[in-house]
């Protein structure tokens, strides 16, 4: 099945896939921006500082969401043997990262009218943090090292490695007690604790930073695989 994922046969859907996702993700953008910012209502105790959580949380779950695709594509570098995972990873790991940091930053921004404070090493921020390095270990190895196959080895198993640290975030808040409050949406579940007027946009702005990524991931992913034309490769 992966002669589907060979160089000129994917580069000529990916290619032709950019402007239709940047077109989509112009539209939901603004849609999401209309209702975080302008339609959805003041918290009652944080007021307008709340809307820093449209995007603090899509950011977080996106970066999430990115490196457990990296670990899972990196198991399967290993179990089949083909190169074409680890290039998939490769190309999602810039969005992945930048995500991560954003997800840090707003949180900081959020955490100075709510918590008094920029910074605090509760379990969620902490192991946040080091998602953020694992994710910068991941991008440095590729630049630092030359060697094809010792490279693959490397970042599969810092993802793999990283990986662990997945659970770790998600169940912090209720392992530990942090200032972080439990979580308020269960996709597991019915119930969730905030109300439709919030997770309408927050949904919104979800989606938006989903194709954000795979825009991102598309220009990545054909980088690569022109690289891999111009070496006269016609696979991996």
């Amino acid at each position: 099945m992966f002669k589907f994922f060979e160089p000129n046969k994917v580069f000529a859907v990916t290619s032709k896939s950019i402007k239709y996702v940047l077109f989509l993700f112009i539209i939901v953008i603004s849609i999401g921006l209309v209702e975080a910012l302008i339609l959805s209502p003041e918290d009652y105790k944080q007021s307008d500082a709340v809307r820093i959580m449209y995007v603090h949380v899509p950011a977080a779950w996106i970066s999430l969401g990115i490196f457990s695709a990296l670990a899972l594509l990196s198991l399967g570098s290993f179990i089949f043997k083909n190169k074409i995972f680890s290039l998939i990873a490769k190309s999602l790991a810039p969005s992945g990262f930048v995500f991560s940091i954003i997800a840090l930053v707003t949180g900081s921004i959020w955490g100075k009218p709510t918590w008094g404070t920029w910074w605090a090493w509760d379990a969620r921020i902490t192991s946040m943090f080091i998602l953020v390095l694992f994710y910068g270990m991941y991008l440095l190895a590729w630049r630092i090292y030359e060697d094809n196959q010792k490279v693959i080895r490397i970042t599969s198993l810092i993802a793999i490695i990283g990986a662990v640290n997945i659970p770790i975030i998600k169940f912090s808040v209720d392992w530990w007690n942090t200032l972080h409050q439990p979580a308020s949406i269960n996709i597991l579940s019915t119930n969730t604790a905030i109300h439709s007027s919030m997770l309408i946009p927050l949904s919104i702005m979800t989606a938006a930073f989903a194709l954000f990524s795979l825009l991102i991931f598309l220009m990545k992913y054909n980088t690569e695989l022109i690289k891999i034309k111009n070496k006269g490769l016609n696979r991996l």
